[in-house]
């Protein structure tokens, strides 16, 4: 682990108004060079203290310089603290010398915390992150963490409206032998993303958003052609995810936004002859700044015990390339 250092120093003029506009609302721009850089920031006025690892303490302060030149000018807000963190190569640091700080969501139900190292790895990834993949198997949280990241986002002000995206089926056609218009027929696919808001917010406050079109909850389909800005977008199941869809859907990024794509590389229903765009990803943007990959294994799993014995039995039969057909 790096070791750790404290930077102390002084803004000058003392303005109070462009401290506000330095800080953010409750202080929120100095939560998110927090968050990127993996230290904590504390101030008394414009008398400044930042503790951390060296290098990204170092980092700080001169970030922190820099906007109170830009705070006399201009008011700041998230993206021009975004544009100035990926200037200072922040990710670098991070992937470096930082520890996952514990991120803690608030939401309707209470707060949430990662259970396990890898689940506080992938909520600290979601908060620092524009683009982060959570892989593994069913039941480890890749979609629940998500959605609670995205509501707190919303509630928070840090978006404006959540867009959760699923694959529906492999053929369209496959479509029209369900009873109902389009919405009906894709319902069933999305339900899970509706649980988990439902979950978090309460059934009458997420038909209210979805009403408002706050929220959206759409096959992948319908993401072509759009640019996301200000918004947090969960891609889930993307193992049954083309290339060319997968490439779509990460093209549709715009500034402010988050996104999170979740998959389990085991439970993939594309034709056997098709590679799956979550597998492509993983070989083509790993290394790439700005975006995080977390795994998930079996214990990982926060459901029923017998999960995670389940998928470690399915492993291992997996692994032993039995061609008996039969579970063990």
């Amino acid at each position: 682990m790096p070791s750790r250092t404290t930077s102390e120093f002084t803004l000058d003029p003392p303005e109070a108004e462009r401290l506000a506009n330095l800080s953010g609302p409750f202080d929120g721009h100095l939560r998110m060079i927090e968050l990127r850089l993996g230290v904590e920031i504390a101030n008394r006025g414009n008398i400044f203290r930042i503790v951390g690892p060296e290098v990204a303490v170092g980092k700080a302060e001169s970030l922190l310089r820099d906007l109170w030149n830009d705070a006399a000018n201009e008011t700041l807000g998230e993206p021009a603290i975004h544009l100035r963190l990926a200037e200072a190569e922040a990710d670098r640091v991070v992937d470096e010398d930082i520890e996952s700080q514990e991120v803690a969501i608030r939401v309707k139900r209470g707060t949430i915390r990662g259970r396990g190292s890898n689940q506080a790895k992938y909520l600290h990834a979601i908060a620092i992150n524009d683009i982060n993949f959570g892989i593994g198997p069913a039941g480890t949280g890749k979609t629940f963490l998500a959605v609670a990241s995205a509501v707190e986002a919303l509630n928070d002000g840090r978006v404006q409206r959540l867009i959760l995206v699923r694959p529906a089926v492999e053929a369209g056609e496959k479509l029209g032998f369900l009873p109902g218009d389009l919405t009906q027929k894709v319902d069933p696919y999305l339900r899970p993303l509706y649980d988990a808001l439902y979950e978090m917010l309460g059934v009458e406050k997420v038909v209210k958003l979805l009403e408002k079109n706050v929220i959206e909850i759409a096959p992948l389909a319908y993401m072509r052609g759009r640019t996301l800005n200000d918004a947090f977008v969960i891609l889930d199941e993307a193992q049954n995810t083309s290339i060319e869809q997968m490439k779509m859907f990460l093209t549709r990024i715009g500034f402010g936004s988050t996104a999170v794509v979740t998959g389990d590389m085991t439970q993939i229903d594309l034709p056997k002859h098709q590679k799956s765009g979550l597998k492509d990803a993983l070989e083509v943007l790993r290394g790439v700044d700005g975006i995080s990959f977390t795994f998930f294994e079996s214990r990982d799993v926060v459901r029923h015990p017998l999960v995670a014995k389940i998928v470690n039995a399915y492993d291992a039969r997996d692994a032993k390339d039995a061609d008996t057909g039969q579970a063990p």
